[in-house]
């Protein structure tokens, strides 16, 4: 079956089947899953911010979208995923606080925007997402299959 390797917040990590990745309580945060099909190489990002540029002596770069999905693309890579055959899956990107969608910044539509952006610069095609809406979620990434898991408090579990 593997190990369930659990991604902390502001945190990133690569395995290789049958070892798998979760990470809890995604609010406004996102998880960028990434995976390579054939060598069942697979990375979990736990993004709370879209960019790092906006923040000065920034030293966790899996905090922001635009380093965070760099640095995991890098290390999957480095661990033998091929770069043409790299898919994504992204959940999370909550708008977790009174105010809604209307409040001037909704941090989980950035987030989900700038993980998008960033995937699409490096290459890396998305495959399914769910995102949005306001509760927080806990998601699993199987790299035997590549199934994302997404289970939320109240919701049934779904699998993108």
């Amino acid at each position: 079956m593997g190990e369930m390797i659990k991604v902390g917040m502001a945190d990133l990590k690569a395995c290789k089947a049958p070892d798998n990745l979760t990470t809890i309580g995604l609010g406004s945060c996102i998880g960028i899953a990434i995976y390579d099909p054939v060598t069942k190489i697979s990375g979990l990002a736990h993004i709370m911010l879209p960019d790092s540029t906006q923040i000065r002596n920034n030293t966790n770069i899996a905090k922001f979208a635009d380093t965070g999905i760099q640095k995991l693309y890098d290390d999957m890579i480095a661990m033998g995923a091929n770069k043409s055959r790299l898919v994504a899956k992204i959940a999370g990107g909550a708008t977790m606080f009174a105010g809604g969608a209307s409040s001037a910044i909704n941090v989980g539509q950035r987030n989900a925007e700038a993980s998008k952006a960033k995937l699409k610069e490096l290459g890396v095609r998305l495959l399914a997402e769910d995102t949005g809406l306001n509760y927080g979620r806990t998601v699993e990434f199987y790299s035997e299959t590549g199934d994302y898991l997404i289970k939320a408090v109240g919701k049934p579990q779904k699998t993108i």
